[in-house]
């Protein structure tokens, strides 16, 4: 059977939330279990609270199966010289099943995403590349950017 591409749904969220948890594994390391039992709770809510209104998932799935899943949230923010219209998006979660990756799942993902995206009129789309994904978003028009500004966060 071939592979569809779709925008997720509801029914998507317990897969979206496992394929989340995937991502964070291989990214961070193993995770202890209190936290990964907190972590599906939290994104089995998330998810259904935020999807179609200011996140948006695409997955590819075979037989049912989903394979692949890539995550567009938008944030809404005063307009200004860098973001116009005040509506831009972050790309979270590109995640594919390592026995299915090679496959051009994730390219023709993002290649659905940033379709949606210009059509919503964001200002832009951002992501934090891993050294893996980093080759495709390049090749999909990502630019690393520079800025007189530096990145901090205070953690509550």
């Amino acid at each position: 059977m071939a592979v569809e591409f779709d925008r997720a749904g509801s029914e998507d969220v317990p897969a979206l939330a496992q394929l989340r948890l995937c991502y964070l594994r291989e990214d961070l390391g193993p995770l202890p279990p209190e936290q990964e039992a907190a972590l599906r709770l939290r994104l089995t809510q998330w998810f259904p609270a935020h999807l179609d209104r200011d996140c948006f998932a695409w997955t590819a799935r075979e037989d049912g199966t989903v394979l692949a899943c890539c995550v567009l949230a938008i944030a809404e923010k005063p307009p200004s010289p860098a973001f116009p219209r005040g509506k831009t998006g972050s790309v979270l979660n590109v995640y594919t099943r390592p026995e299915h990756r090679r496959r051009g799942l994730a390219r023709r993902l993002m290649e659905l995403l940033l379709r949606e995206a210009a059509a919503m009129e964001l200002d832009h789309v951002e992501l934090k590349a891993t050294e893996a994904g980093y080759p495709l978003y390049r090749s999909l028009g990502f630019l690393e950017e520079c800025s007189h500004y530096r990145l901090m966060k205070k953690y509550l």
